[in-house]
């Protein structure tokens, strides 16, 4: 039980970013995967159209999540810096995505929805593995200091 609790003590904070990181991915996963699927199966856009709105859209709101909740004990580099880091690390990912349904759609020769989507999917899995990486080296990076904390009753900042 020692181990366990040692273990435990030594990763929490990992294992809660992690969970928090998983959250927010899933909710955005199911938010591309919803939005690629209106534009590609609902409105008959293209797969690689469609795969760049959703990414867009799902992407914006996985930035908020993850500056606001997952990373914010992290060091807050700049809004302007921090969103153009992670808007042009999520370019790079799609490519991920863009291949892999591109490589479906016209190397395979397969263009029916469950093809594509199963592309989609192992496409967000490999981007995934690269944004969870890349968040953490160059976008939310680690604090330096000590993050500041508000007091209650007077709204006042004080560092611990």
């Amino acid at each position: 039980m020692d181990l366990a609790r040692r273990l435990y003590d030594r990763f929490a904070s990992l294992v809660h970013e992690l969970a928090k990181f998983g959250s927010i991915g899933a909710i955005a996963f199911v938010l591309d995967t919803g939005v690629y699927n209106l534009f590609l199966l609902g409105l008959g856009w293209g797969p690689l159209t469609s795969k760049v709105l959703a990414t867009t859209i799902s992407a914006t709101f996985a930035y908020a999540g993850n500056r606001f909740w997952t990373f914010r004990h992290r060091e807050q580099s700049g809004l302007g810096r921090e969103y153009f880091l992670f808007f042009m690390l999520n370019g790079i990912a799609l490519l991920f995505g863009l291949l892999v349904i591109g490589f479906t759609t016209y190397t395979l020769n397969l263009d029916d929805g469950l093809s594509l989507n199963i592309a989609n999917f192992v496409g967000v899995g490999l981007g995934t593995l690269f944004r969870y990486w890349s968040y953490k080296k160059w976008v939310f990076l680690e604090a330096t200091e000590p993050i500041p904390v508000e007091l209650p009753e007077t709204g006042i900042r004080q560092d611990r």
